[in-house]
C-alpha cells in the first residue's frame, strides 16, 4: 500500500493546554533550549507537525504535578496565557517562517535562569534581546555596590552572575556562551616547570597569589581587576567566599590537602637524605622513597582526588582532574620531579593569608 504525501498526512491535533503549559514550565526552569524547541518546525506544539506531547520523546516539556501546583509556575502560567502574548505565540506557530519569539517571556525567562543559577541559558536570552553586555555590567555594578556595604557573600554572587553572561563571539559555527575551562587553564597556570620557589603559584607573595586566584577563579582578568579598589581583607574576604562558591565540600578536600602535605614533607625529607648521601646519583630514587616511606610518591596526587594510589597516573591527568573538581586547589599545588618521575605536590607558604582565609594554614615543620 502506498504511503499518503507527507501534505496528506493527519496530523495529531494540539491541545493548548498543553502547549501553555509547556511554555511556562520552559520559562520555569530557565531553560531557553526548550523554549527554542517550542517554535521549530517539529515541534509538538505546531499544527502541522506530526509531534506530540503524549510521546516519551516530548512528554518532559511538559510539568510534573508538583510543579503544576508551584505559586511560581502558576505565576509563569497566568503570563503565558496573557492575551497579548498568547496571541503572539500562536501567530509564530502557525507562521512558516523563523519565530519572533515574545521578548516579555524571553526576558521573564532569563531573570529566572539567573536566580537558578542557569548562567549559560540566561545568558543566551539576554543575548537573544539584545541585552546582555548590559545585564552584565549591571550585576556587576550590583555587586559592587554590595562589597561597599560589607555584604561580601552577595557581592561574590553577583559577580559569578556577571562572569557567567559572559559571551563567546570567536566560537564556531556561532557565538556561544563562554564556560569556565578549569581544566584547561590549569594546565595553562602551570604549563611551566618551576624553576625556583616564586616559579610556583602557591608561593607567591600574598597580593600576587591572591590577584592570581581571582582571576583563576572568575576566569577572567578584567573583571577580577574591577577588585582592586577594595582593600586587602575585602579581597581576602571576598576569595574566600568564592572558593566556598567554586567548591562548595571544600572543607572536605582541604583534610585531603593537608594529608598529602605530610606526605610530601616526609618525601622531601628522604629526598634531601639521598642528596646528602654523597654518592650523586638518584637511579631509583622512587623505589627508595617508597622502601622507605611504605607508599610510592604518586601516592600524593592519588591522595589530593581521593583516587586509589595502586593506579597511578601522569601528572597532568591528576591536574587536569583537580581542576575540573576542585578549582580552587590548582592555586596551590606546584609540579616536581621524583627521579624520573613527575608529579603535583601541595606547595605553598604555610602561614600566608590566603592559605588561611581557606583552612589551608598548618603549623611550619619543627614549629
Amino acid at each position: 500500500m502506498a504511503s499518503k504525501h507527507p501534505a496528506e498526512q493527519q496530523h495529531h491535533p494540539v491541545d493548548p493546554e498543553e502547549t501553555a503549559a509547556a511554555f511556562a514550565r520552559a520559562v520555569y526552569d530557565g531553560d531557553i533550549v526548550n523554549f527554542r524547541l517550542l517554535f521549530q518546525p517539529f515541534s509538538p506544539a505546531r499544527e502541522d507537525s506530526m509531534e506530540s506531547f503524549d510521546t516519551a520523546k516530548y512528554d518532559y516539556l511538559l510539568p510534573d504535578s508538583e510543579m503544576e501546583t508551584d505559586p511560581r509556575y502558576q505565576e509563569y502560567l497566568e503570563k503565558v496565557k496573557d492575551p497579548a502574548i498568547w496571541d503572539h505565540i500562536q501567530q509564530e506557530l502557525a507562521a512558516n517562517r523563523p519565530a519572533r519569539m515574545p521578548s516579555e517571556l524571553v526576558l521573564i525567562l532569563a531573570d529566572r535562569a539567573v536566580e537558578l543559577g542557569k548562567y549559560t541559558s540566561a545568558s543566551q536570552a539576554y543575548e537573544q534581546l539584545r541585552i546582555r553586555q548590559r545585564m552584565q555590567e549591571e550585576f556587576l555594578d550590583q555587586a559592587d555596590e554590595k562589597l561597599r556595604e560589607g555584604d561580601v557573600k552577595t557581592g561574590v554572587r553577583g559577580y559569578l552572575i556577571g562572569t557567567g553572561l559572559e559571551y563567546n563571539y570567536s566560537a564556531f559555527p556561532e557565538p556561544l556562551p563562554a564556560v569556565n575551562n578549569f581544566q584547561t587553564q590549569a594546565l595553562i597556570l602551570h604549563g611551566r616547570y618551576p624553576q625556583k620557589p616564586e616559579d610556583c603559584v602557591g608561593m607567591l607573595p600574598p597580593e600576587a597569589h591572591l590577584r592570581r586566584a581571582l582571576e583563576f577563579l572568575l576566569g577572567s582578568a578584567d573583571v577580577a581587576a574591577r577588585l582592586d579598589e577594595y582593600d586587602f581583607e575585602t579581597r581576602l574576604a571576598f576569595f574566600r567566599e568564592l572558593v566556598y562558591a567554586r567548591d562548595p565540600d571544600w572543607d572536605t578536600f582541604v583534610a585531603r590537602m593537608k594529608e598529602a602535605l605530610e606526605m610530601a614533607r616526609d618525601m622531601q625529607r628522604r629526598i634531601d637524605e639521598l642528596r646528602g648521601s654523597g654518592d650523586g646519583t638518584y637511579d631509583g630514587l622512587v623505589e627508595e622513597i617508597t622502601a622507605e616511606l611504605g607508599d610510592d610518591p604518586r601516592a600524593i596526587p592519588a591522595k589530593l582526588l581521593g583516587e586509589d594510589p595502586e593506579t597511578p597516573r601522569e601528572w597532568w591527568q591528576y591536574l587536569k582532574d583537580l581542576g575540573y573538581r576542585r578549582p580552587p586547589a590548582v592555586l596551590f599545588v606546584a609540579r616536581q620531579f621524583v627521579g624520573n618521575y613527575e608529579i603535583i605536590v601541595p606547595r605553598y607558604v604555610l602561614d600566608s593569608p590566603v592559605a588561611q582565609a581557606v583552612g589551608l594554614d598548618v603549623p611550619k615543620p619543627g614549629a
